[in-house]
């Protein structure tokens, strides 16, 4: 039972929650998505951390789509082994996971210790760093300990394959009934972070400025007075 509710129930609670909280929040409060950024009460941590951060989670986005989206039949198609696919998704992924790590602990770290941030922090801010350096940690935690509670997994063959079928709504939870305990924390975290976007700071990502790459210059003019 709980199998079922964690891996085809939830799921699917999650997704109606991050579709439907973006359509109420860009229906009825657009004009609050912002990243309410505290430039003015801490620069350095705030630069160095966003930075490491930002970087290493596109990769990481886009290792996982790789990973859970692209079928193992394809890349073995594509003349790549399952061994040389596995040595690359680790060593880059390594890097990757680092580097957004330790860019959200010191997002993270600031918002709790710098006194001026921690005031103006609201209680979904903390929630949404300390959940996100939940994640991060527990995903690492998976690529290099996973492994050891069930030599030889592969999530490929149960993850991955559980995912893309969730989109065909008929998900297996079966397949996850051996899934090693930390890939199983890592995925619930993931989902309180889906389930919490639309309604959090989070939602920020989708306002990303291309316009700003064709708009007209602005020109500033001393006043001769």
């Amino acid at each position: 039972m709980w199998n079922e509710f964690l891996w085809v129930i939830v799921p699917y609670l999650v997704l109606a929650s991050f579709i439907v909280g973006h359509i109420f929040r860009y229906r009825y409060d657009q004009f609050s998505v912002t990243a309410k950024s505290s430039e003015m009460l801490e620069k350095k941590q705030l630069m160095i951390g966003s930075l490491l951060f930002h970087i290493g989670i596109i990769f990481v986005i886009g290792g996982h789509f790789v990973g859970l989206v692209i079928p193992e039949s394809w890349t073995a198609a594509l003349g790549i082994s399952e061994h040389v696919y596995h040595i690359f998704a680790v060593g880059i992924g390594s890097i990757f996971g680092v580097m957004t790590f330790v860019g959200m602990f010191l997002l993270t770290f600031r918002r709790l210790s710098n006194p001026g941030v921690r005031k103006i922090s609201s209680a979904g801010d903390i929630i949404v760093n300390v959940t996100l350096l939940l994640t991060v940690l527990l995903g690492m935690s998976s690529t290099l300990f996973g492994t050891q509670e069930i030599p030889g997994f592969d999530y490929r063959e149960s993850i991955s394959i559980w995912f893309r079928q969730l989109f065909l709504f008929r998900p297996d939870a079966s397949l996850m009934v051996h899934v090693p305990v930390l890939f199983k924390l890592h995925i619930l975290s993931a989902f309180v972070i889906f389930g919490l976007f639309p309604y959090t700071r989070l939602v920020h990502a989708w306002s990303v400025p291309l316009s700003y790459l064709k708009r007209r210059y602005i020109i500033y003019r001393k006043n001769p007075s």
